[in-house]
């Protein structure tokens, strides 16, 4: 009996050790490595997960103060994880606002809607395209053209002019690249039986009449 009371005792006494350091590190203005250098295992998992759900609860400055109070020991696959889940809130709600009223969003509604800062707001408008996180979007929709390309194709192939046309520009097989080319290497125009066709003339024709002379040498080849 004496020896349960004792690991009671002991088990209570470092329960309440553990909570004066943890009290402490909360208290600070700013946290660094150094203040969490003497916490064990238990205590950093119990840290991470009130600072986990301190982010997700807090909103606005609230939240900015929060996260530059724990920037020193964030670690970077966090940092990416907080961008990331910002500039989906922040799409989200730009798109949502944009189809119900037809304009671009404030930074102050993006703000109200998402509950971010307008401070975060302006700053992921600023320095979006800069982050990794973003060059990794860009590779994520570069590694799909392939599928959007097929999908172009089968309407081109269907008969759609504007897919077909859309198809020869994706793969920088225009007629007007082509005809730029011939041009340049026939005195600057091409001669279809008494026709004359200049650069001038190439430059003067509509998209639906360049669409249709893309028609006719598509058909015959």
């Amino acid at each position: 009996m004496e020896t349960a009371t004792n690991t009671e005792t002991t088990a209570l006494n470092n329960f309440a050790a553990s909570k004066r350091k943890l009290d402490r590190i909360f208290a600070l203005k700013k946290i660094t490595a150094k203040d969490i250098e003497d916490l064990d295992t238990p205590e950093r998992e119990y840290l991470a997960e009130t600072f986990t759900e301190m982010v997700q609860q807090l909103k606005g400055a609230e939240r900015d103060n929060f996260l530059d109070k724990i920037e020193m020991i964030v670690p970077a696959s966090t940092k990416s994880d907080i961008w990331e889940y910002n500039h989906f809130v922040i799409s989200r709600a730009v798109s949502n606002f944009m189809r119900k009223h037809g304009v671009m969003p404030t930074k102050n509604a993006i703000a109200e809607e998402t509950g971010l800062s307008r401070q975060t707001v302006a700053k992921h408008f600023a320095a979006y395209k800069t982050r990794p996180e973003f060059a990794a979007e860009i590779e994520q929709f570069r590694f799909m053209a392939p599928m959007m390309l097929a999908n172009v194709f089968k309407f081109a192939s269907s008969g759609d002019m504007r897919a077909a046309r859309l198809y020869f520009e994706m793969v920088g097989a225009t007629n007007k690249q082509q005809t730029n080319t011939v041009v340049n290497g026939q005195n600057n125009y091409i001669q279809i039986n008494n026709t004359i066709l200049s650069q001038e003339n190439l430059k003067a024709l509509s998209a639906e009449q360049l669409a249709q002379i893309e028609s006719i040498i598509t058909t015959n080849r």
